[in-house]
């Protein structure tokens, strides 16, 4: 059985699935030094080497990035992707499993949630950017505000959602983009999807130590 690991550790072990996931390829002893902030590179060693005996990962010695992740699928899950939704311009939404997408098992998602891909960047200033994978529960109530996925003439998009007795206003977060506004009848053409409870995002590094 695998040993567990210290809140240092996990952290060390985090950067290193997210450098390997993003550029193919494990840091070296200097970009993990410059991550965590620490001065001496003995201090990443002596943590590597704490990786190594609990059997997380493999040091090769005597090369440069010879760090080796064992038992990599315990971390990870598949998850399936049910299609994507825009941040931009509308596009078609799918009721139906698409793709499939690797997520940390750690990330909590709800068993009834599921997960759509973003694709635009009318959300960025809400932090939601294009590529993120969000965790959405079905939901036939809202909060003024909340995010949510709705589908409006066939087209699925991600917005904050305001709702008055005649309208419904789907508010980006982006200066470049305009809400829409529905109003009377068609805002029978809208449909609520449900509430984004969850965003995972692959390019973002885990944070330094404090």
């Amino acid at each position: 059985m695998t040993k567990p690991l210290s809140p240092v550790q996990k952290k060390i072990l985090d950067f290193l699935l997210w450098k390997k996931e993003k550029d193919g390829i494990p840091p070296t002893l200097a970009e993990i030094a410059e991550q965590f902030g620490y001065k001496n590179r003995s201090t990443v060693k002596q943590h590597l080497e704490a990786l190594h005996k609990k059997k997380y990962i493999r040091k090769i010695e005597r090369i440069n990035r010879g760090i080796e992740i064992l038992k990599q699928e315990e971390f990870f899950k598949s998850y399936p992707l049910h299609g994507e939704v825009a941040a931009g311009d509308p596009i078609l939404y799918y009721n139906c499993v698409l793709n499939t997408t690797e997520l940390p098992t750690a990330l909590k998602i709800p068993s009834d949630s599921f997960l759509l891909r973003v694709r635009g960047d009318s959300m960025k200033d809400a932090y939601i950017f294009n590529g993120d994978v969000l965790i959405v529960k079905p939901s036939e109530a809202v909060l003024n505000g909340q995010l949510v996925v709705g589908v409006y003439d066939d087209s699925a998009l991600v917005k904050k959602i305001f709702v008055s007795k005649d309208s419904i206003e789907l508010h980006p977060e982006n200066s470049d983009f305009k809400p829409i506004v529905i109003r009377d009848k068609d805002t029978l053409k809208f449909r609520l999807v449900g509430v984004v409870v969850g965003i995972y995002r692959t390019v973002t590094p885990p944070r330094q130590l404090s």
